[in-house]
């Protein structure tokens, strides 16, 4: 952990302390003391080290289950009893259709991926089983990725690994009380790589947050030569490693970082009124609409904030963004409408808050930087259940990629008559995490570094990517 303190005391209950400035999380990445670690990874990042690749993630992760035919794949000349009960939409490829309430994206396949033929393998609410692949460390590729790459961005200082859920995006929300907050402790789990490399919270609030920001009066911050003095042990050890050069820049940069500070990346009111409109779901029903139902009480309207959000913290160097967005149940039964019911509104907020997401990109020329995924933690029965709804079902899964590089505007795979098989190109979730891997990380070098865990290094031997996008 980075401090930078205030040398005068502070008197508080316990006695007296030394005022701390701000605190960038520990980089344990590179094993290296903490008066060093911010210092030499912008050095690192000035020679353009090629281990970890100037790209981000966004991980949408539809809690509940979403169906695959529902989304992708809707089955249309199936019996009634497996079809989509949304109907189609025809998309901007020959032949190939949507479910009905995905309009915008239909009209913008050609701009991204999908895999008809991914399956999560998991009937069940393990979310692990997706975002750790069941990986030998247990650890989500959002916590290997901030161990490989560094708790906090060298150039930024904000977090590399960040969960977003609704209730970081609108005030006055209690956590854990209407949303599912405390229903994925394993979506982003850290696993035996420790809790220093969990997901930030910003939904969390308290301490954490206040660590975002620089509270010190102007009389101290214009002490520049008193905060340097400060410094002097960062340029000290930085001049006594013969590979760092210009160790004063460094150090006067990782000033200007710490003065600059990153909370204003999580801040909404630091967009432009249109662009808030662009991304708002909320104006598409209302949040009483859905959560009436007991199960779906965790589901909001705030995907558009959340996923606005994202793209804020990815353009501030955050390299991995997990948005959570809950309550995707499709039973039917006494916890859910009948006849799927709820899919109209959360699939009409999904492909809104998406389709915003893509054209936003774009437009910003960051779609080889940003790789956005959509997936859940399995998909639905193809069968239709006695109250209109689907249950559990881990063969096959919605999957989509926007960006980062890959090969886009592609339907890979191709399921059976009824949506329950794939019958050409089954990938499963180590697939999916070797592809994101591949576009995080060189992963020749990977194999190669001897200063993180041998499980990491060896990732890239336990699958192949999916095929037809790198």
């Amino acid at each position: 952990m980075l401090t930078i303190a205030d040398p005068r005391p502070t008197r508080h209950c316990q006695g007296l302390a030394r005022r701390e400035f701000l605190k960038i999380g520990a980089l344990g990445s590179l094993g290296l003391g903490s008066m060093l670690t911010l210092p030499q990874l912008l050095q690192a990042k000035a020679t353009g080290s090629p281990l970890v690749k100037d790209k981000s993630v966004v991980l949408l992760f539809l809690q509940g289950g979403p169906s695959h035919i529902e989304f992708f794949d809707p089955k249309m000349s199936a019996p009634s009893e497996y079809r989509s009960v949304t109907g189609e939409l025809p998309t901007k490829h020959a032949g190939i259709t949507f479910g009905g309430t995905f309009p915008q994206l239909a009209s913008r396949a050609d701009k991204f991926t999908v895999v008809r033929s991914y399956g999560s393998g998991n009937n069940g609410h393990t979310y692990e089983s997706v975002t750790t692949a069941g990986n030998s460390l247990k650890s989500a590729l959002s916590a290997i990725y901030a161990r490989v790459a560094g708790v906090n961005n060298a150039a930024s200082g904000i977090p590399n690994n960040v969960l977003v859920l609704p209730e970081a995006v609108k005030e006055n929300l209690k956590i854990g009380s209407n949303f599912e907050t405390g229903a994925l402790p394993t979506l982003t789990q850290s696993g035996d790589l420790g809790p220093s490399y969990s997901a930030f919270n910003p939904a969390g609030g308290g301490q954490l947050k206040e660590n975002l920001e620089l509270k010190v009066s102007a009389d101290r911050l214009l002490d520049r030569r008193n905060l340097l003095a400060n410094l002097d042990g960062m340029k000290r050890a930085a001049e006594q490693i013969a590979n760092v050069k210009g160790a004063s820049e460094f150090q006067q940069q990782a000033l200007d970082v710490i003065t600059r500070g990153v909370a204003q990346a999580f801040d909404l009111k630091q967009e432009s009124a249109a662009t808030l409109e662009r991304y708002d779901t909320e104006k598409l029903f209302p949040l009483a609409e859905v959560q009436r139902w007991s199960d779906m009480k965790r589901s909001t309207n705030l995907l558009g904030r959340q996923m606005l959000l994202a793209r804020r913290l990815c353009e501030a160097g955050c390299g991995f963004v997990t948005v959570s967005d809950c309550g995707w149940d499709m039973h039917s039964n006494e916890n859910s409408p009948k006849f799927l019911g709820g899919i109209h509104p959360l699939g009409r907020q999904v492909d809104h808050a998406v389709s915003a997401f893509i054209d936003d990109v774009r437009e910003r020329g960051l779609e080889d930087k940003i790789l956005l995924v959509v997936t859940g933690e399995m998909g639905r029965t193809p069968r239709i259940n006695n109250n209109g709804g689907r249950d559990h079902y881990g063969d096959l899964t919605p999957l989509l990629l926007f960006g980062g590089g890959l090969k886009m505007g592609q339907v890979i795979g191709q399921s059976d008559a009824k949506a329950e098989r794939a019958i050409a190109n089954p990938f499963r979730p180590n697939n999916l995490m070797i592809t994101i891997m591949n576009v995080l990380f060189d992963m020749g070098l990977l194999r190669l570094q001897t200063n993180i865990p041998r499980d990491i290094a060896r990732l890239g031997e336990t699958a192949e990517p999916i095929d037809g996008l790198l």
